[in-house]
């Protein structure tokens, strides 16, 4: 009996952080694939197949929005729940979910419990973390809350006061969790957000909810608690900000160059202002769309493929690699370019530790992504741009898609479905989970140079 006992907290040890999560989202899939597949879930009442479901689960869980069946024709409203469930439960994180009962029931949280914490919200350091994740918590739903008032404003003319009501708040979890699933399928079949490609106050209102919740966590501390004190910030919120801003305002400015003369053509200069707004915001993570996607130039998806691989930022509800990491890269370039002394930004070096991990986050995200897109090439006749577009959605958990998600065979569905997992825990965390990490040795190996370049 104690034999078992002791091989039972081996077992525990052994399963680490990164195990924890990859895990806990492989079971909240799971359950919901099952939930999807049954007959109550589909509009027609009838079982929808296992992978289809498995997909859709997946998509929600991941926030990505990639779909085989159009939201609202397909599922019913029981199915649209389970999915909004699986999103707001993929977006806060299901550590997050399990920490808000913890303190609903009074319960002491642990030190295993502040690792997992740290690590599922990519917290820089372990003190605070309860308070934090209480922020995180209030934050989420205050958020959603007033995003979904907002959205009514629209919504409940365009709807009816039910149907307005529950269409505002599905919108407003799925935009603030970047998950890019939507109900627009009421006007026109995988529609999305095109009927209000000019309206100023959906596009806004979405555009600020996809934002919010894809900065990252920690920076809403930061801002809650050191207002427009912009010298006290962290190093990291510094990059954050400054490179989020960068991002949204410069890919909206070449997305207008790119379709001024195509999609946005026969808008006026708001509508046209907005329309290229939304394609620089959705693109990093979010997956909704106010114009045809399938009808962009080659320039404007290749804009939208680097902005779904860079994504958001660290502990949000965005995927791709993150700001940080792309951001600790061209740092790091231009310093070594340069000759300085370290890698530094904002009177602060970064570390090499840090820039090792931004590197290595960068090549196994190419790698997988690229691996992905090769299967799929190798298993399928569809076209390398339209794949490449694809999976990189995938991985990045945008969810958006030049239109051969319903196209792709058995084989494709099941690898977008492995890069979306991959995307939303991470593709370290991926490999982490299954890679045995002993302890540092103490004896270090001869140094020799290797030629580069």
């Amino acid at each position: 009996m104690n034999d078992i006992k002791h091989d039972i907290k081996k077992r525990h040890k052994n399963l680490t952080e990164f195990r924890y999560i990859a895990i806990g989202f492989f079971l909240i899939i799971l359950s919901g694939a099952i939930m999807l597949s049954l007959p109550f879930s589909s509009r027609d009442g009838q079982w929808t197949n296992f992978l289809d479901s498995l997909f859709t689960a997946t998509s929600a869980t991941c926030v990505t929005g990639l779909v085989v069946f159009d939201t609202f024709r397909h599922w019913s409203i029981i199915g649209q729940l389970v999915i909004l469930v699986l999103i707001q439960i993929g977006g806060m994180g299901f550590i997050s979910i399990g920490v808000a009962f913890s303190m609903l029931l009074h319960k002491k949280i642990g030190l295993r419990q502040r690792d997992l914490m740290q690590e599922s919200v990519n917290a820089l350091e372990i003190g605070g973390i309860v308070r934090l994740f209480s922020v995180i918590i209030r934050g989420t739903f205050l958020i959603e809350g007033i995003g979904a008032v907002l959205l009514a404003i629209r919504f409940i003319p365009d709807f009816g006061i039910i149907r307005g009501i529950y269409f505002s708040v599905f919108h407003s979890i799925s935009a603030f969790c970047n998950a890019g699933f939507d109900l627009m399928g009421i006007n026109e079949e995988y529609s999305s957000f095109t009927k209000y490609a000019t309206d100023p106050l959906v596009n806004i209102t979405i555009m600020l909810l996809i934002i919010i919740g894809g900065i990252g966590f920690s920076i809403w501390n930061e801002v809650r608690t050191k207002k427009l004190k912009l010298s006290r910030y962290s190093l990291h919120a510094k990059i954050v900000i400054s490179t989020t801003l960068i991002l949204v305002f410069g890919g909206a400015l070449f997305m207008y160059i790119f379709e001024k003369n195509n999609t946005i053509a026969g808008m006026d200069t708001p509508g046209a202002i907005f329309a290229s707004l939304f394609g620089s915001v959705t693109a990093r993570t979010a997956g909704f769309n106010t114009v045809d996607t399938a009808v962009l130039t080659q320039e404007s998806k290749l804009l939208t493929i680097v902005l779904m691989f860079i994504g958001g930022s660290p502990g949000s509800t965005a995927g791709g690699i993150k700001t940080t990491t792309m951001a600790v890269m061209i740092i790091y370039i231009v310093s070594y370019l340069r000759g300085s002394n370290g890698c530094n930004v904002f009177g602060r070096k970064i570390s090499s530790e840090v820039i090792k991990k931004a590197g290595m986050v960068l090549i196994i995200n190419l790698v997988l992504g690229l691996t992905a897109v090769l299967a799929i090439l190798a298993t399928s006749n569809m076209k390398m741009d339209d794949v490449l577009f694809e999976v990189y959605s995938a991985i990045s958990t945008v969810g958006m898609t030049t239109g051969i998600t319903r196209d792709l065979n058995t084989a494709g569905r099941i690898i977008i479905i492995i890069m979306m997992y991959c995307g939303r825990i991470g593709s370290m965390t991926f490999v982490l989970s299954f890679v045995h990490r002993p302890g540092k040795a103490n004896i270090e190996l001869p140094e020799e140079k290797v030629i580069i370049g």
